[in-house]
C-alpha cells in the first residue's frame, strides 16, 4: 500500500471512529437527560397530588381525581397511586390504573425516599413524603412518548449524519491527501526517470518550509555532487584513453616498421607480430573506452533524419574489409510503411558504430562465417534482425549480456573485451531504441534492434 493510500485510510478511519464515539456519547447523554427530565416531571406531579391531599382540607379523593383526570396529559398517559403509612391505597387517579407494585417497593421507598424504574413501556417513579402526622407513598407511572420520539429522531439523525459525513470524509480525505502528495508523486517520477544520461535533472522546489521541498533541495544538492563525481570519472577515462592512444600509435608504427625491415630475422618478426596483435587489441580497448566516455559526457543532437538502410549498407561494406570471407545474406520486408520507418532522427556516425559492432559480433561468433540481416516493421517500429548460427548464451549470461566487460563461455577462443554490445546499447538508448537478444532455436543467436516510431 502506498503512503498516500495509507494516510488517507488512517485519517478516514480515525475520523470514522471519533465521529462514531462522539455520536454514541451524544445519544447516551441525551437519553440520560431525557430520563432525568421525565423523572423530575413525575416527581413534581407526585408531590403535587400528595400536597393537595395533605394540605388542602376541602380536596377529597373524588375532587382530586377529577382535577387529576382533567390535568392528565394524554401524551404521557399518567397514572398515580398514593398510599398511607400503613401501605393502604388512599388515592388512585384512574380506576383501571394498573401499576405493578408490592409492599417491598413501599418499604424500599421508606428507606431510600425515591426510586425510578422501567416497567414495560412505562416508567415508574416512587417518592416517600414524610409529614409530622402521617407518611405517604406515591407511585406515578407514565410513558414519555414525546421524549422518546425526540430520542428516536436524534438516533436516526446521528446514524444518517454518521454515514453521510463518513462517506464525505473518505472522499475529501482521499482528494486532499492526493493533492497534498502530488509534489511527492512528481518527485518520485523524476527520480525514477534519472539515469546516467540525464544526471543534470533536478526536482523543482517552491519554498524551504514544506518538508517535501526540503527533501527536494537535499536531493538536488546530492545530485550535484553525484553529477560532478560522475563527470570527473568519465573525464578521467576520456583523457586517459586519449593520452594512451598517442604512445600506442607510435609503438604500433615502430613495430610495423621493424617487421617491414628486411634485416629483421624471421624469429624476431614472429615475436613482433605477437606483440603487434596485443598492441592492436589494447588500442581497440582504449578506443572503445573513449567512445563510451564520449557517449556518457556528450549530449548528441539527434535532429538530422538518417536512412537506416544506407547506414546498414555502409556498416556491411566496412565489415567486409576486415572480414572478406564473411557472407551476409540481406532481406528486406515488402511493406508500404517501410520507407517511413527507415527514416530515423539521429547521429549517423554513432548509428554506424552500433550496427558495425552487432555485425562484427555475428561474424566473430558464427560457426559458418555467415549471418542473415533482415529489415522489417512491427507496429510501425523499425526492426533490424541479425541472425547467425553458433554457440548460444545461457540464461545467466543473457541477463548480463550488455554489461561492460561481460563475455560468455563461447568467447574463450575469441579475442575481445566485452565492450562492443555495451556501446551498442548506449548508442541505441540515446536514439530511443533498444537491442534484444534471443535464442529462437538450437545453436542460433538472434539480435533485434528496435527503433520506435514515436522518436
Amino acid at each position: 500500500m502506498t503512503l498516500k493510500n495509507r494516510i488517507s485510510l488512517l485519517v478516514s478511519l480515525l475520523f470514522t471512529i471519533l465521529f462514531g464515539l462522539a455520536s454514541t456519547l451524544i445519544f447516551i447523554l441525551y437519553s440520560n437527560f431525557r430520563k432525568e427530565e421525565f423523572r423530575d416531571r413525575l416527581e413534581i406531579k407526585a408531590l403535587s397530588n400528595i400536597k393537595l391531599l395533605v394540605n388542602v382540607k376541602r380536596v377529597d379523593n373524588q375532587l382530586l381525581k377529577i382535577i387529576d383526570q382533567n390535568s392528565i396529559n394524554k401524551l404521557y398517559d399518567e397514572k398515580t397511586l398514593v398510599f398511607d403509612s400503613n401501605y393502604k391505597l388512599i388515592y388512585s387517579s384512574i380506576d383501571d390504573a394498573k401499576i405493578n407494585w408490592s409492599i417491598d417497593d413501599l418499604k424500599y421507598l421508606k428507606k431510600n425516599k425515591t426510586f425510578f424504574k422501567q416497567q414495560g413501556e412505562y416508567e415508574v417513579y416512587g417518592v416517600f413524603y414524610d409529614t409530622k402526622d402521617r407518611d405517604f407513598y406515591a407511585l406515578i407511572s407514565a410513558t414519555d412518548d414525546y421524549g422518546k420520539r425526540k430520542l428516536l429522531f436524534l438516533r436516526y439523525t446521528l446514524i444518517i449524519s454518521y454515514i453521510f459525513f463518513t462517506c464525505v470524509c473518505w472522499v475529501v480525505t482521499s482528494i486532499t491527501v492526493k493533492k497534498l502528495m502530488s509534489p511527492l508523486s512528481s518527485f518520485h517520477q523524476k527520480i525514477k526517470n534519472i539515469n546516467e544520461n540525464n544526471l543534470d535533472t533536478r526536482v523543482e522546489s517552491k519554498s524551504n518550509k514544506n518538508e517535501i521541498d526540503l527533501i527536494a533541495n537535499e536531493f538536488n544538492f546530492m545530485m550535484d555532487r553525484i553529477e560532478i563525481s560522475y563527470q570527473k570519472q568519465k573525464e578521467f577515462t576520456a583523457h586517459a584513453s586519449h593520452e594512451l592512444r598517442t604512445p600506442l600509435s607510435r609503438l604500433t608504427s615502430q613495430i610495423e616498421n621493424t617487421i617491414a625491415d628486411s634485416t629483421t630475422p624471421v624469429k624476431g618478426k614472429t615475436f613482433l607480430n605477437t606483440i603487434l596483435s596485443d598492441v592492436n587489441q589494447l588500442t581497440e580497448l582504449i578506443n572503445s573506452l573513449l567512445i563510451l566516455s564520449k557517449l556518457d559526457n556528450k549530449k548528441h543532437e539527434n535532429t538530422e533524419v538518417q536512412r537506416m538502410d544506407e547506414i546498414l549498407f555502409s556498416a556491411i561494406e566496412n565489415l567486409n574489409r576486415s572480414f572478406p570471407d564473411f557472407v551476409i545474406l540481406f532481406e528486406m520486408e515488402e511493406n508500404d510503411n517501410l520507407d517511413t520507418a527507415l527514416e530515423i532522427k539521429g547521429n549517423k556516425n554513432l548509428l554506424e558504430i552500433a550496427l558495425s559492432n552487432v555485425l562484427k559480433n555475428a561474424c566473430v561468433y558464427s560457426d559458418n562465417k555467415q549471418a542473415i540481416v533482415k529489415i522489417s516493421t512491427e507496429n510501425d517500429n523499425l526492426l533490424i534482425s541479425i541472425l547467425n548460427t553458433g554457440n548460444t548464451l545461457t540464461e545467466n549470461e543473457q541477463k548480463n549480456l550488455f554489461q561492460p566487460f561481460m563475455r560468455g563461455v563461447n568467447s574463450k577462443e575469441t579475442s575481445g573485451f566485452g565492450l562492443g554490445l555495451r556501446i551498442v546499447q548506449r548508442i541505441l538508448t540515446l536514439h530511443n531504441a533498444q537491442i534484444n537478444y534471443s535464442v529462437p532455436k538450437e545453436n542460433t543467436n538472434l539480435f533485434q534492434l528496435v527503433f520506435h516510431s514515436n522518436f
